[in-house]
């Protein structure tokens, strides 16, 4: 199944290349680059939703999760993904930002959360 990327957001992609990814030389590099933005611009712990099933994890689309924080770097690098952490019926687990939405959440979490999705979408990766 072959997806449309969505359209090219030039306002987006200035604020990935200058803010996020800026002197990112390599694979490794652009990986912190999102993990500290993430890190440091999601407002923790949020509530979110499961926009899409994946075969890497139980969630099911429309389950809800209470995230707490990034997974911690040594356990997501690697994976190609960025991880977070978050707390779903009795255990707390690691899920990809990519598989969920944020609900309720303040504007910068919104629009960080928007970014990875964007930068995934595309069809870039690590």
């Amino acid at each position: 199944m072959n997806k449309k990327r969505p359209k090219r957001d030039d306002d987006r992609e200035e604020r990935i290349t200058m803010e996020i990814i800026v002197d990112a030389y390599n694979e490794s590099e652009v990986w912190t680059g999102w993990y500290c933005y993430l890190e440091n611009t999601l407002a923790f712990p949020f509530e979110a939703e499961c926009v899409k099933s994946r075969k890497m994890s139980p969630l099911k689309t429309g389950e809800r999760v209470t995230v707490v924080g990034m997974l911690d770097d040594d356990e997501g690098d690697g994976l190609g993904e960025m991880m977070v952490e978050a707390k779903w019926r009795d255990c707390t687990m690691g899920i990809p930002l990519a598989q969920i939405k944020g609900i309720g959440v303040d504007e910068k979490t919104a629009e960080a959360i928007a970014d990875w999705h964007y930068w995934v979408a595309q069809g870039r990766q690590f």
